[in-house]
């Protein structure tokens, strides 16, 4: 998920999944947002694992949503990374929950981007706001903060807008007042 701009990147915070249910007991200790780099599937199980075979229908269910919104959490940080480019600033990082069978699944994920303006130059400001913004709505439903920060990006393409407009009428203007001031002496 992409959140919010911020002077110097998009911290990404953690992908809202929080309309769905809890799927299955958060009682993994490690559940802080941990670096996942190449988007690969976590093989980490715990040390209790169970068989398949001794698991209820009901944590086989379980397991089977939680496969689910791992691949949505994973296929949506994919689609923010591959659209940010070399504004990303990270990999993406993801936080875990784990299922009846100890096996850990992605549940929330996070990428961040460098959000600042190019200094002393708009047009590139511009180019950047909107690879910005591609990158904020790259999943196939981005959720609200990642509409927020698409919003936060044309805002700043509308402001170094008004900066190249800016520039170029001084230029213009500057153009005009020099040749306003240009005297022919000559007789």
């Amino acid at each position: 998920m992409i959140s919010s701009i911020s002077s110097n990147r998009l911290a990404a915070s953690q992908t809202d999944y929080s309309q769905r249910p809890s799927l299955a007991p958060a009682n993994d200790p490690d559940q802080k947002v941990q670096q996942e780099p190449a988007l690969k599937k976590e093989a980490s199980k715990a040390t209790d694992d169970k068989k398949v075979g001794e698991l209820s229908e009901g944590d086989l269910k379980i397991i089977r949503e939680l496969k689910q919104r791992d691949s949505e959490v994973r296929a949506h940080e994919a689609a923010h990374l591959a659209a940010a480019g070399g504004i990303a600033t990270s990999g993406a990082s993801f936080s875990y929950q784990q299922g009846p069978d100890g096996a850990r699944y992605a549940i929330g994920g996070e990428v961040s981007i460098d959000t600042s303006p190019v200094s002393g130059d708009p047009a590139a400001t511009i180019r950047k706001a909107d690879t910005i913004r591609r990158a904020a709505l790259a999943p196939a439903q981005p959720s609200g903060p990642d509409l927020q920060a698409a919003a936060s990006a044309t805002a700043m393409a509308a402001q170094a807008q008004v900066e190249l407009l800016q520039k170029n009428q001084e230029r213009q203007n500057g153009n005009k007042d020099q040749r306003g001031t240009q005297i022919n002496l000559s007789a």
